[in-house]
Order: C-alpha cells, then sequence, then structure tokens
C-alpha cells in the first residue's frame, strides 16, 4: 500500500531517511520533512508492507518536489523532481521503489508537469541502475567543486 504521508508520519519517514542520509540528524530530519509535507509544491509517500509477523509497516519512502529554476536536460518548468527514494533492504527487489515513483510521477502530472527529473551522485552505481530501469535517461555528469573565501 502507497500512502501520503501526513504531519504525522514526519518521524516515520525521518526513520527510513536516516538509513540513507547517514550524515543528517533524526530530529532535524523530522522537522523538515513536517515542512515539505505542509508545502504545496512537494510530496512524499509511503510504501507500507507487511513484515515477519504479519503486521502492515512502513518500509520505504519518495520524496518529490516541483523544481522551477533550470534542470539539467529538460525544457519546460516546473519539473517534478526525485528528491530521494529508498527502501529497506529486506524489501528491496519487489517493485516497491517502482511503485513510489509512479505515486511521484502521477502527483507531479497532477501538477501540470511534463518532464520528470532526479539526480545520484557519481559512484551510487545501485541508484544509477535503479534510474534506468525506470525510464531515465542520463542527462550529463557534474563534479561539483567548493572553496572557502
Amino acid at each position: 500500500m502507497i500512502k501520503t504521508a501526513t504531519k504525522e508520519d514526519a518521524l516515520t519517514v525521518a526513520k527510513l531517511a536516516i538509513q540513507m542520509w547517514e550524515d543528517n540528524i533524526l530530529e532535524e530530519l523530522a522537522s523538515k520533512f513536517e515542512e515539505l509535507i505542509a508545502a504545496d509544491d512537494a510530496q512524499i509517500f509511503l510504501k507500507y508492507a507487511q513484515d515477519q509477523n504479519g503486521n502492515n509497516r512502513a518500509v520505504g519512502f519518495a520524496q518529490c518536489q516541483l523544481r522551477y529554476d533550470y534542470v539539467e536536460g529538460t525544457e519546460s518548468s516546473p519539473v517534478g523532481y526525485l528528491e530521494g527514494i529508498f527502501i529497506e533492504e529486506t524489501y528491496r527487489e519487489m517493485g516497491f521503489a517502482k511503485e513510489l515513483l509512479g505515486a511521484c510521477q502521477t502527483w507531479a502530472k497532477e501538477k501540470g508537469c511534463t518532464e520528470f527529473a532526479s539526480d545520484c551522485e557519481l559512484d551510487n552505481t545501485g541508484s544509477l541502475k535503479f534510474h534506468m530501469a525506470m525510464g531515465f535517461e542520463e542527462a550529463g555528469r557534474i563534479i561539483c567543486f567548493t572553496k572557502k573565501l
């Protein structure tokens, strides 16, 4: 079952997200997700599945937003953007991420988007494999730089 996250789900989403974005703080992620859930230009979906005890519980999430700035490889605005997607390891390879992506794409279409985009780190081969399997086309590769002034 896919569920649209509510404010009450922010901590649940954060507990899933911290497994992917480990350099964050749980409470700060929960607060960020509360803000995103309340926003009109963002959406979070939760995937529920039965655990080994037969209880339904959240095992994954997807966060999508509308991006109005230029998105690499696109020609329109706004663009639906997959900001993050995660499925607990035990529940991978079951089509759950595809379901979550589908919910994000449907939401973006309902918001008037004609294009949907995403990104991943250059060394994240699992994410690259997922995106390619889901029909994304690589738009380009970049290396970002920074320096202190």
